[in-house]
């Protein structure tokens, strides 16, 4: 498992789109959670939910995994690698680290 940092992950979302798909953002935290803040792009299903919903995402495209503080993300790529997915990252610091360093118009909690 890779992880980025916030800035890495603007940066590389960045020039993803200029020059190949960007990766599938996929926010594992709860639905009350996204409501107040989400990156751009990024897909939710709750944590809870990926164990039955995991054979329904692309075990192969690049997934960077997105939570609150990067602690519930750790452990769902953790568990994504295990269940055969090729191509994941951990967003360390979640969108709490997102708001402080890339984006601070963004909502916190």
């Amino acid at each position: 498992m890779r992880h980025f940092t916030p800035r890495q992950l603007s940066e590389y979302l960045s020039q993803a789109t200029q020059t190949k798909a960007p990766p599938f953002l996929l926010d594992v935290r709860e639905h009350w959670e996204y409501q107040v803040c989400r990156i751009e792009g990024a897909q939710l299903l709750p944590m809870r939910q990926v164990p039955n919903a995991y054979p329904s995402l692309d075990r192969h495209r690049e997934t960077v995994v997105i939570c609150h503080h990067g602690v519930r993300s750790y452990q769902v790529a953790y568990f994504l690698e295990h269940m055969g997915f090729t191509n994941v990252v951990n967003l360390t610091g979640g969108v709490a680290a997102w708001a402080r360093d890339v984006d601070p118009a963004m909502p916190t909690y």
